[in-house]
């Protein structure tokens, strides 16, 4: 199983921007799957998650700015981001649980300027 985080980059505060998670060896419409992120010297912690069936969560602290969706044909996992402060500045990493498996994708780094 092999996950492909994409699309981070500089966005100044307000902005928006789009990360895409695509897998290979796993289908992530049988899965749950998660954007976390971290900030040096802090814990990775969870953005937003979608399961299998659809249902979505999210941090408090991105609960109306931040968007996580799937593709069932392109079997990639999105997140779109709207609303950016310098608070969300961070590596962002995907991940998918399968039977209790956890594949993670290496981290696409997101930084807002103010």
């Amino acid at each position: 199983v092999q996950l492909q985080a994409s699309g981070g980059g500089l966005v100044q505060a307000g902005g928006s921007l789009k990360l895409s998670c695509a897998a290979s060896g796993i289908t992530f419409s049988v899965a749950t799957t998660s954007w976390y992120r971290q900030t040096p010297g802090k814990q990775r912690e969870l953005v937003a998650s979608i399961g299998s069936g659809g249902v979505r969560h999210y941090a408090d602290s991105v609960k109306g700015r931040f968007t996580i969706s799937r593709d069932n044909d392109e079997n990639t996992v999105n997140l779109q981001m709207g609303s950016l402060n310098p608070e969300d500045t961070a590596v962002y990493y995907c991940k998918t649980t399968r039977r209790s498996h956890d594949y993670w994708g290496q981290g696409t780094q997101v930084t807002v300027s103010s």
